[in-house]
């Protein structure tokens, strides 16, 4: 099937751009994200599934103690220009540059239009990938980038004005589990994944930090950099003398008892010459991933709901403070101090399955102590 972006020479394989290079059913192609200041968070995605016909996206706002999110889910349309689905939009207007993200869903809770605007160049976070036997589970890339917002969101009783409001932006393609699971033998061994993400904004710089670990500790993928701040005429690709990638990283996550959610953290970043940036996380808000469809027990990625399915749902924070599989995943807005400078960003936290260095065990045991 022919769209007009074969109209441009970008082709990667024989196929239409409309055609998966793969028939995995679980290739997506997603954006995602984020901003918050020390009394709010919002979010936003949307994927495509071309291997499954869906697109679906999410907006979710927290605020006052309480997490609204807004759903929507259909038929991925044929031109991959047209990335809306129901009340969300996302619109491209200068690519890696400048992204308008709109959710006019008022009636549901929430009605927003915010724009992002980045301030670092995009940044490559190395391939992730990950098999169990011969099935592969994960083949991704992400790209992210740093940035601010504009704009206004409306919740029931607020609106809420965004003015230089700190975020962040990510972009990954790919195959990962999402959908209804293809049929296959039963695994052997019982799931486990440990996933930290730390996009950190400060004033003169901005920081990253990434790893997956096996239960031992072991770290399969890990990325650490410090970016420049760019410019409105400074180029957003191919200009990785911006970026400072670092010799390595470590990380030390304070665990809150009786949950998989931190109450504060420590990474340290070493450079080259071995000398350290030593970051002290402090959580003031924290988002369930939920809220954007990941583990969600009704809007999970990439599942028929028909040709257009809306939804939305409301909690208070407090509601969502236990071990559920589908709230152990989060993000946590962090004030970080490195030194004498202060900065502002999240913390993201997955540990499903044991992890000896953090003590936890089990599939979804709380911390123990």
């Amino acid at each position: 099937m022919l769209t007009p972006f074969d109209d441009y020479p970008v082709h990667q394989t024989p196929l239409p751009l409309a055609h998966a290079a793969t028939g995995d059913p679980n290739h997506y192609d997603r954006f995602w994200f984020n901003g918050y200041t020390e009394d709010y968070y919002f979010a936003a995605g949307m994927a495509v599934y071309p291997n499954r016909g869906i697109i679906d996206g999410a907006f979710s706002v927290v605020h006052d103690g309480v997490q609204r999110s807004v759903f929507a889910s259909g038929r991925i349309p044929a031109d991959r220009t047209q990335t809306r689905i129901g009340p969300l939009t996302i619109e491209i207007v200068e690519p890696l540059r400048v992204t308008r993200v709109r959710a006019d869903a008022a009636d549901l809770g929430i009605d927003a239009d915010v724009t992002f605007r980045s301030r670092t160049v995009a940044l490559e976070e190395p391939r992730q990938t990950l098999t169990a036997g011969t099935r592969t589970v994960m083949d991704s890339t992400r790209m992210t980038q740093w940035g601010t917002w504009s704009g206004r969101i409306g919740v029931p009783g607020r609106d809420i004005a965004l003015d230089q409001v700190y975020g962040t932006k990510d972009r990954s393609w790919g195959v990962r589990p999402v959908g209804a699971p293809t049929p296959s033998a039963p695994d052997l061994s019982l799931p486990q994944i440990f996933f930290l993400w730390a996009p950190i904004n400060w004033t003169d710089r901005c920081t990253h930090f990434l790893c997956f670990e096996r239960a031992n500790g072991d770290r399969w993928v890990g990325s650490q950099a410090a970016l420049d701040i760019i410019g409105d005429g400074d180029p957003v690709w191919n200009a990785d003398e911006r970026i400072h990638h670092l010799f390595g990283a470590t990380h030390t996550v304070r665990w809150a008892p009786g949950l998989r959610r931190s109450q504060g953290a420590t990474l340290r970043l070493f450079d080259y010459d071995h000398r350290d940036q030593r970051i002290e996380l402090e959580p003031l808000l924290t988002f369930r991933m939920r809220g954007l469809g990941y583990t969600h027990p009704e809007w999970g990625h990439g599942h028929w709901h028909g040709e257009l399915a809306v939804g939305s749902e409301e909690h208070k924070v407090e509601e969502l403070d236990n071990v559920e599989p589908w709230n152990i995943h989060i993000q946590q807005v962090m004030r970080a101090r490195c030194g004498d400078d202060v900065g502002l960003g999240v913390l993201e936290q997955l540990a499903f399955g044991p992890h000896d260095p953090s003590g936890l065990t089990g599939l979804l045991d709380g911390y123990a102590g």
